[in-house]
């Protein structure tokens, strides 16, 4: 008796010590055994989009998804004087208030608590902020030009600059603008952002799925700081010839979880409980411009050391958001001029990307922190334009601001549109697509890590490794199929290396069907063994992304080999019964004319034929309306140049054909 009279005396003395400054704790529990919940029913705490996140990426189903036991809440809030605030089930606690000892010893006491640690001052009662609001600078007139025609969106000359630093337009005119996808913004507030102009497309088509403010405890965020209205606007601007955000039709989930009047690690907490709801609402994004180093209350500051990705509360919960299949971005923090120096939590976790800030010259903005975290790992991870970056004012006026605030939120909305074109790979596996594409990949540096990525560069290295081919050998036709992704502005070119070749050699293009976003599509193309000797071939496809002159850009995306065991000395362009194709010429080789006879089932009202020399020059193009049956066209061969050639027949824009032609 007298030993449990003593423990309870310590208990009251030091609730006595803690209330004394502080009177917001966070109350661990040690399990979750009174849950009414079963991991075998997820639909009853996890949305269905959650739950196709989790199966989509293989992602177990655990304990840490199952909410904090209802039982366990209500027997803390039957205690007089306990006011309940949040509940984080990652993190298996929830935050209170009271500044009743009497409280806090009797939470102490339930059998199924762990731990009650302080964590923040009774709230203030004024409505002054920490925070000071960022100074927007308006746009000049002459930032309002019209952008490059070309593009889908008239993004407006200071816009275009800062996505065309990353080749970001190139995501937009593909078709991948956000649509389908669900960012998370977690922040200090949202003010007016149904009323601004930059937002004023998300709100007309209802884009905005959910708000929730954890510090009041209420739906609306529209009264609070402007800071996450000025973030969500990077992401979702529409405003034609002046301001284009970066992922602009995508879908938004708007959490207030920073307590602008004072400063406290039960911000951190209420971070983890946002990123938890942005989880089981089905986001794929999470993107946050908060960072936590020092507070308030000196005892609860962290050290450099604690940014080594497993210490603060939100770097955890952080990691476990990416675990748990999210794409977590959070900004690197604005002490690269200060005392403090390096980055901050949660930006230290090792699933986190931390951005650091550029300005659209790719130059390094002198306030954006440093790296590495503390325990040696690269940080930031990779960098954006923040540094004089387009933002909307509070007065309905597009303008400028600076800080990694806004880098982190430019590169979330990238992320969005290459991470919505392919959607089978994880988000890991886009985070290392990114830091691949980054200005300095082979020499990542503490400042802006991996650098600034290539988005147009991202994609291409993920189209090749979503791409596939195969090549099938028949007599002496070889059929090459295979899958990629694309529009029609883009174009295949078939190149071939066989025996006695030095090099692949070009023998054919593929226009793709008709189409202006981005699609996954399948492809033959077949190739005549005319006179080749007998040996291994080697077929690779090469995927033009980008056709347009200044931007020219291509890929290889696979390669697909088949082995002939004799030479083809005669081929079935001159026999029409074995040729598979439904196209033969004759004769073949030929000197001064020979025809292309074309065999269809049905009318091709638009068809083209085009021959190709072997550099890929296009030497001839025909065009004709033929009716089904057997029909025959002369082709142009006398003012050709002696050598081989490839002849490839379109119906509209599709290949039904193509032969080897030898002039003589």
């Amino acid at each position: 008796m007298k030993k449990n009279l003593f423990l309870s005396i310590i208990v009251l003395l030091v609730a006595h010590a803690s209330l004394a400054q502080l009177s917001r704790f966070i109350v661990t529990f040690k399990h979750k055994g009174a849950t009414t919940f079963t991991l075998a029913n997820p639909s009853a705490f996890l949305s269905q989009r959650a739950i196709d996140r989790r199966t989509r990426y293989g992602i177990a189903i655990d304990s840490t998804d199952m909410p904090v036991p209802v039982a366990y809440i209500n027997q803390v809030k039957s205690i007089t004087g306990v006011t309940f605030l949040n509940a984080s089930r990652w993190l298996n606690a929830i935050t209170v208030d009271t500044t009743d000892p009497g409280a806090y010893a009797a939470i102490t006491a339930l059998p199924f608590v762990q731990s009650i640690s302080s964590i923040a001052a009774r709230m203030p009662n004024t409505g002054v902020g920490k925070w000071n609001n960022v100074n927007v600078i308006p746009v000049s007139t002459s930032n309002r030009e019209t952008g490059t025609a070309a593009d889908y969106f008239d993004y407006g000359t200071a816009s275009y600059n800062e996505i065309h630093l990353q080749k970001g337009e190139f995501l937009h005119n593909i078709g991948l603008r956000g649509q389908g996808m669900q960012i998370s913004i977690l922040d200090a507030g949202f003010f007016n952002y149904t009323t601004l102009d930059a937002m004023d497309s998300i709100v007309a088509n209802g884009q905005v799925l959910s708000t929730w403010d954890f510090v009041n405890k209420e739906a609306s965020v529209v009264e609070d700081h402007s800071h996450g209205m000025q973030c969500l606007s990077t992401i979702a601007a529409n405003i034609p010839g002046q301001f284009i955000g970066k992922a602009p039709k995508a879908s938004f989930h708007l959490f207030k979880t920073e307590d602008v009047a004072s400063e406290y690690p039960i911000e951190e907490f209420n971070w983890v409980c946002g990123a938890e709801r942005a989880d089981s609402s089905g986001t794929d994004i999470l993107t946050s411009s908060v960072a936590y180093n020092t507070f308030d209350n000196a005892a609860l500051n962290h050290t450099y050391a604690d940014m080594d990705g497993n210490t603060t509360i939100v770097t955890r919960g952080a990691d476990l958001a990416a675990r748990k299949g999210i794409m977590v971005f959070n900004s690197v923090g604005n002490d690269g001029n200060g005392s403090w120096h390096y980055l901050l939590a949660p930006s230290d976790g090792d699933s986190v990307v931390a951005v650091g800030a550029v300005n659209s010259a790719g130059a390094v903005w002198p306030g954006s922190s440093y790296g590495p975290s503390s325990d040696g790992r690269i940080k930031p991870d990779i960098a954006s334009v923040g540094w004089i970056a387009l933002i909307q004012g509070t007065g309905n006026f597009v303008g400028t601001g600076t800080g990694t605030s806004f880098a982190c939120p430019n590169m979330a909305g990238l992320a969005t549109c290459l991470w919505q074109g392919f959607p089978e790979v994880n988000n890991m596996r886009i985070v290392r697509a990114l830091k691949e594409a980054g200005s300095i990949a082979a020499t990542p540096n503490d400042r802006i890590g991996y650098g600034i990525p290539d988005m147009k560069l991202a994609f291409g290295t993920l189209l090749t490794q979503y791409a596939t081919s195969t090549a099938s050998l028949n007599s002496c036709t070889v059929t090459l199929s295979w899958n990629s992704k694309d529009v029609g502005a883009m174009k295949y070119e078939i190149q071939r290396k066989a025996p006695g070749d030095a090099d692949y050699i070009k023998i054919g293009e593929v226009t793709p069907l008709a189409g202006t976003t981005l699609a996954n599509r399948s492809y033959q193309f077949t190739n005549n063994l005319a006179n080749v000797g007998a040996g291994n071939l080697s077929y690779r496809i090469r995927q033009v992304i980008d056709t347009a002159a200044a931007s020219f850009t291509a890929v290889l995306i696979d390669t697909a080999d088949v082995t002939l065991t004799t030479a083809c000395t005669t081929t079935a362009t001159n026999d029409p019964n074995a040729n598979e194709n439904k196209i033969w010429i004759s004769p073949n080789p030929a000197q001064n004319e020979t025809s292309l006879v074309i065999r269809s089932e049905n009318a091709v009202p638009k068809l083209s034929v085009r021959i190709y020399d072997m550099s890929g020059r296009l030497v001839a193009e025909l065009h004709r309306s033929i009716s089904s049956g057997q029909t025959t066209i002369t082709l142009p061969v006398n003012p050709m140049a002696k050598g081989k050639y490839v002849v490839n027949v379109y119906d509209k824009a599709t290949l039904i054909g193509s032969a080897d032609l030898l002039k003589l």
